[in-house]
């Protein structure tokens, strides 16, 4: 698939994990299931990370995206 908008980048992430990082200063790790045009975003297998360390283990959780500041897709 050709990366060509925004949106192509992060369809091409999902099932797959990504990094989030948020307005607020968290992030979060997670396997990438759905989001829409807003960046609403649904994360599996979710962890909340501080310097590179798991804080804590969430599960699936679902992430406004107005609070979203980047997602970082993987690297392939």
């Amino acid at each position: 698939m050709d990366v060509t908008r925004p949106l192509d980048a992060l369809n091409k992430a999902k099932d797959k994990r990504v990094i989030i990082e948020m307005k607020n200063g968290k992030t979060f790790s997670g396997i990438l299931r759905a989001f829409d045009i807003h960046l609403n975003t649904v994360l599996d297998e979710a962890e909340e990370r501080k310097d590179g360390e798991t804080i804590r283990k969430l599960g699936r959780i679902f992430i406004r995206g107005d609070t979203i500041l980047l997602i970082s897709p993987p690297v392939e």
